[in-house]
């Protein structure tokens, strides 16, 4: 998970724990901040980050794969799946990625589109 996403947990919320960390997590996916094949933290890292018993967090995990959000894996861990995301969803988050970078570069927006136009024309 990017080190910039941060997961709360109220715990005076009238909402479950488990559901606090289901429903940020489905979010984080459908905006695209987290994308497909991106990495989630253990259960057990991600319980104790948040102060929550390994269940808890086992069970959101659990929900979030019944929808098909994350996939579990043998020693990968678990991912965002790639079925999560419609495919605009992912390349707008990646353009804001590129438009960032280019302003960082020092790049104007014709020069930043003339790169991408370059890009999409090779095979």
């Amino acid at each position: 998970m990017p080190p910039d996403v941060k997961l709360t947990v109220d715990l005076d919320s009238a909402e479950p724990p488990f559901e606090q960390v289901r429903a940020q997590l489905a979010a984080l996916i459908a905006t695209g901040r987290l994308l497909p094949g991106d990495r989630l933290p253990t259960v057990r890292a991600l319980a104790a980050d948040l102060g929550l018993a390994a269940n808890t967090v086992a069970r959101a995990f659990k929900e979030l794969e019944a929808a098909g959000l994350v996939e579990t894996r043998r020693r990968a861990g678990t991912l965002v799946a790639s079925g999560s995301h419609t495919a605009e969803v992912a390349m707008a988050a990646l353009a804001a990625k590129y438009a960032a970078a280019a302003r960082g570069a020092g790049l104007d927006e014709a020069a930043a589109l003339d790169l991408v136009r370059s890009a999409l024309r090779r095979p």
